[in-house]
């Protein structure tokens, strides 16, 4: 075992943040380069971290602690803050993914041509941030982490994109805010309630600790932060703990996101030059669900399965909404955007389904997602990269101009809308198979949740037969001669991608086995 490897898949990007920042505007050529060998560092180590892998336990594998922050605070106690990563099958599968989308989107950033320093920068220092979100068992690293995301995004919006981008990133921005607001008063408050009963029985005092593993179980909490004389502490006439929970929900939700706490996304995706809106779709939007199943669930499984019908109510009516919302779009990114809303749906219902084939799915269907948006979102940067519009009643009969580039978008749509052989349709699949067999949940709301599926089909479709097929138009000739096909930086990301969704449609129990120990052992907690 390599020690120390989950710190160097954290944080080795960050040095190469910094040493593009200490080198000259001089050197613009060097900066995506030393970008892309970060990234290619990143998605080698993730496969070592894979190599070493079980997954004959559901343990966390590969745990690195150390001491960080440790205050005496008298008769309270003892603050302590440590330094904990680790690894299992519900962030493995995550990992590889944001090792694969970063690197993919080093090389779409190849067409940023203002404050290169500054973006490449910015770029490996979310990097971190994103993987430090996957690995930190100490809830203050995780919100650390999960806090600093926002700082490079805000300026990845907000000075690379579109016309509008002032206002995509303050909006990105006040609503992640708010979610970490909800979620950093939940910490405050499980930090009072939790010890570390090792430390505490070393030392003969009170050790209050943010170790996540020691926040699921319901062994270490202090009596009187549950219960009073008179029975449960209530705040705001709702059980302490059931609030607790819709907090931590509904930070979670706004990341996902869930509707009605969406809005920002479809603004931000618009707004976001390309390479950001593949790692937004492809990486930001799953840090949300992996919340609820690292976090809210295993802390407050009491909650989770007395709400699992409105949670899965809410994922539904995401499913459903983003499908329609979609299905009305003129604008191709904004299309894609709205779809992304519809298929994280599934992901809360599988997550709420509270079984098995849900929870599995909720992960591969994250996983599959991450890839297909990534796939939508540079296609949609190819065009207009070329021209500059991605309007799709301005463009008729594209496959007559670049055909390799329409064979894959067609392959995207019909995995995108669940084709049987690519990994959405698995996702989707299992998502649903756990809505039906939960029993928490009506079997009409899960049928009613199939209908994304039959929207997915409409708008992708119906978007593919008018902007690829009939006689060659656009609503501005002069466009014509400009749409020219893939070239070879282009073909080098759409087309692994392409292959990787479809490996996985095919073998599908690759991932199944990353993520199946650990599903199994957080379900031990709802029986």
């Amino acid at each position: 075992m390599i020690p120390h490897l989950l710190s160097f898949l954290t944080f080795h990007p960050l040095v190469g943040s910094v040493v593009i920042a200490l080198l000259p505007n001089s050197q613009k050529e060097a900066f995506k380069w030393i970008a892309v060998f970060f990234c290619a560092c990143q998605v080698v180590v993730s496969a070592v971290v894979y190599y070493f892998f079980s997954t004959q336990t559901a343990d966390f594998q590969m745990v690195e602690k150390a001491d960080w922050i440790t205050l005496s605070m008298g008769s309270l106690g003892t603050v302590s803050i440590d330094f904990i990563l680790g690894v299992d099958g519900i962030s493995l599968p995550l990992i590889m993914l944001s090792s694969v989308v970063m690197m993919v989107g080093v090389f779409s950033s190849f067409s940023i041509a203002k404050r290169e320093k500054a973006y490449y920068s910015l770029y490996l220092l979310l990097t971190t941030s994103i993987m430090g979100c996957f690995l930190a068992l100490d809830f203050f690293l995780f919100f650390l982490f999960f806090e600093f995301m926002l700082l490079p995004m805000y300026f990845l919006i907000g000075l690379w994109g579109g016309p509008r981008r002032e206002y995509a990133s303050i909006k990105f921005f006040l609503y992640t805010l708010v979610g970490s607001l909800l979620i950093l008063i939940v910490m405050i408050g499980l930090y009072i309630s939790v010890i570390d009963p090792y430390e505490s029985e070393l030392a003969k005092t009170m050790v209050h600790t943010f170790d996540l593993r020691l926040m699921t179980d319901g062994r270490n909490y202090l009596p009187d932060s549950i219960l009073t004389p008179s029975g449960e502490i209530t705040l705001l006439g709702m059980p302490s703990r059931m609030l607790a929970f819709w907090l931590l929900f509904i930070g979670f939700a706004i990341k996902l996101p869930i509707v009605p706490l969406h809005t920002w996304l479809p603004d931000a995706h618009v707004e976001a030059p390309t390479p950001v809106s593949v790692v937004l779709a492809g990486v930001l939007l799953k840090i949300g669900g992996y919340g609820l199943l690292r976090i809210a669930y295993p802390i407050f499984p009491d909650a989770a399965a007395e709400y699992a019908f409105t949670l899965a109510v809410l994922g539904v009516i995401s499913i459903v909404y983003g499908g329609f919302n979609a299905l009305a779009q003129n604008d191709l990114k904004k299309m894609i955007a709205y779809s992304s809303v519809s298929h994280m749906g599934f992901v809360v219902l599988g997550i709420a389904s509270l079984t098995a084939e849900g929870l599995n799915g909720a992960v591969y269907q994250m996983v599959s997602h991450g890839i297909l948006s990534s796939l939508l979102f540079l296609l949609v940067g190819v065009l207009y990269d070329r021209t500059h519009n991605r309007l799709i009643d301005n463009y008729r009969g594209l496959i007559s101009y670049m055909p390799l580039y329409t064979i894959i978008t067609g392959i995207t749509f019909f995995a995108s809308l669940g084709l049987p052989g690519f990994s959405g349709f698995i996702g989707e699949l299992f998502t649903l198979m756990g809505g039906f067999q939960s029993d928490r949940l009506p079997v009409w709301l899960t049928a009613l949740g199939t209908l994304g599926i039959i929207l997915a089909a409409a708008y992708f479709l119906w978007t593919f037969q008018r902007m690829f097929f009939g006689k060659p138009w656009a609503k501005n000739p002069t466009e014509l001669p400009f749409l020219s096909d893939l070239n070879r930086l282009e073909k080098w990301m759409l087309i692994p991608l392409v292959l990787m969704s479809f490996a996985l449609g095919i073998f599908p129990g690759w991932l199944f086995s990353l993520s199946d120990k650990t599903v199994s052992h957080l379900l031990k907690i709802f029986e």
